[in-house]
C-alpha cells in the first residue's frame, strides 16, 4: 500500500522510495544469483561429476513457491491481516518480538558481505564452533552482533531510519531465499496478490467500516520493554519512557519539510522483486545456453537489437514506471493506493510480450531451467 500526502507529483520522500526500492530489488536479485553459483561450486567440489546450473537450487534454506502455494498465499495473507485488525491488542507484543527476531537475522544477512570484506585481511574464514548452536565464521558473528545492536537501539528509540534499515534487510533476505520456478507460478502469485491488495485497500472499508490495510500498516505496537516493566511491576520510571514501535513492514521516508511521510509496504518490493530475481536467473541461464551453443542466433523474425534486450532490464523499467504511476495516482486521489495494482501490469505485461516476441514464452511458462553443463559466470547488468 502506497500512501503519500504530497503537494507535488514527486518530492524528496518519493524519490527516496523509488531509489531504495529499486536498489533493494537489484541487490536482492544478485545475492540470490550468487547463492546459486556458490551452491553450484559446492556441489562441484563434493562430486567428481560435472555440476549443472539449475534454476531450482538444492539449498535447503531456499524456499521455492509452487502453484498451490501461489494460489493460497493471498488467502493466508488475508487471514493474517484480519487477525492483526481484530486482535492487534492481544497479539501485538508477540508479533513485535517475532518481527524483531526475523529482522535481526535478515539484517545480519544484509550486512554479511560487508563484514566478510572487513574481516578477510585479519582473520581466516574458518568456522568457530558454538556447540549445539552451530559453526560460524568471524564475519557471520560480526554481522549478527551489529544486527542485534541495531535492533536494540531501534527498540529503545523507535527511530524511523532504524525501522527502514530492518525493513531493507527483510526485503533482501526474502528476495534472496524465496524463488519463483516458472512464469506460470509468477503470474498466479502476482495476480492473486493484486486482487488481495485492491480488495483490502479499496473495498474493505465498505465491510469493516475502516481501511483494513492502512490501519494495520500504520498502527504502532506497544514496546516490549514497557510491557515487561508493567508485568513485573518494576516501578513507574523503569521502561515507561520508551516509545511505541512502528513495525518494519514498510519503508517510510519523510519529506524535506517533515510535513508528511511517503510509505511503501515491503510486499510491494518483495513480490515484484521475486519476479525480477526469476528473470535475472533466466537471463543468466539463456546466456550460458547461447554460449554453449556457440552463439546461435535467436528466431529469424526478431531483430538482433531486440535479442540483446534482457528480460531483467525490461521488467525493472516496468517496475519503476509502475511505482511512478502509483505515486501519481496517490497524489491525484489524495488517498492510499494499492501499489500492486500498478506494479503487476507494468512488470508482467512487458515481460510476457517480450517473451512471446523472442520465442521464449513456452519455455519460461512451465520449465524454464533445464539441467545443463556449463561453467559458472555472472550476468553483466
Amino acid at each position: 500500500c502506497l500512501n503519500s500526502r504530497a503537494y507535488s507529483l514527486v518530492d524528496s520522500s518519493q524519490v527516496s522510495t523509488f531509489l531504495i526500492s529499486i536498489l533493494l530489488i537489484v541487490y536482492g536479485s544478485f545475492r540470490s544469483l550468487n547463492m546459486d553459483f556458490e551452491n553450484q561450486d559446492k556441489e562441484k567440489d563434493n562430486s567428481s561429476t560435472a555440476g549443472s546450473f539449475n534454476g531450482n537450487s538444492t539449498n535447503n534454506s531456499i524456499q521455492t513457491i509452487d502453484s498451490t502455494q501461489a494460489l493460497f498465499l493471498p488467502i493466508g495473507a488475508s487471514v493474517s491481516l484480519l487477525v492483526m485488525f481484530f486482535f492487534f491488542d492481544s497479539v501485538q507484543v508477540v508479533f513485535t518480538i517475532c518481527t524483531a527476531v526475523l529482522a535481526t537475522i535478515a539484517f545480519a544477512f544484509l550486512l554479511l558481505p560487508m563484514c566478510q570484506y572487513l574481516t578477510r585481511p585479519c582473520s581466516p574464514q574458518n568456522k568457530i564452533s558454538f556447540g549445539c548452536c552451530g559453526r560460524f565464521t568471524a564475519a557471520e558473528l560480526l554481522s549478527f552482533s551489529l544486527s542485534v545492536m541495531l535492533v536494540l537501539i531501534w527498540v529503545l528509540t523507535g527511530h524511523w531510519l532504524l525501522m527502514d534499515a530492518l525493513a531493507m534487510g527483510l526485503c533482501v533476505a526474502m528476495i534472496a531465499f524465496v524463488r519463483l520456478p516458472s512464469l506460470k507460478v509468477s503470474c498466479l502469485l502476482l495476480s492473486g496478490l493484486l486482487i488481495y491488495d485492491v480488495f483490502w485497500v479499496f473495498f474493505s472499508a465498505y465491510i469493516f467500516n475502516s481501511n483494513v490495510m492502512v490501519k494495520v500498516a500504520t498502527q504502532p505496537a506497544d514496546n516490549p520493554l514497557d510491557v515487561l516493566s508493567r508485568k513485573l511491576h518494576l516501578g513507574p520510571n523503569v521502561g515507561r519512557d520508551v516509545p511505541r514501535l512502528s513495525l518494519p513492514g514498510k519503508l517510510v521516508f519523510p519529506s524535506s519539510t517533515g510535513s508528511h511521510f511517503s510509505m511503501l509496504g515491503i510486499g510491494d518490493i518483495v513480490m515484484p522483486g521475486l519476479l525480477l530475481c526469476f528473470v535475472l536467473r533466466y537471463d543468466n541461464y539463456k546466456k550460458q545456453a547461447n554460449s554453449d551453443s556457440c552463439g546461435a542466433p535467436g528466431p529469424g523474425n526478431i531483430s538482433g537489437r531486440m535479442q540483446k534486450v534482457s528480460y531483467f532490464h525490461c521488467t525493472l523499467i516496468g517496475y519503476f514506471v509502475g511505482l511512478l504511476t502509483a505515486t501519481v495516482a496517490s497524489r491525484i486521489h489524495r488517498a492510499a493506493q494499492p501499489a500492486l495494482l500498478y506494479l503487476v501490469p507494468f512488470t508482467l505485461l512487458p515481460l510476457l510480450t517480450m517473451a512471446y516476441l523472442k520465442g521464449d514464452l513456452r519455455r519460461m511458462w512451465s520449465e524454464p531451467f533445464h539441467s545443463k553443463s556449463s561453467s559458472s559466470r555472472f550476468l553483466e547488468v
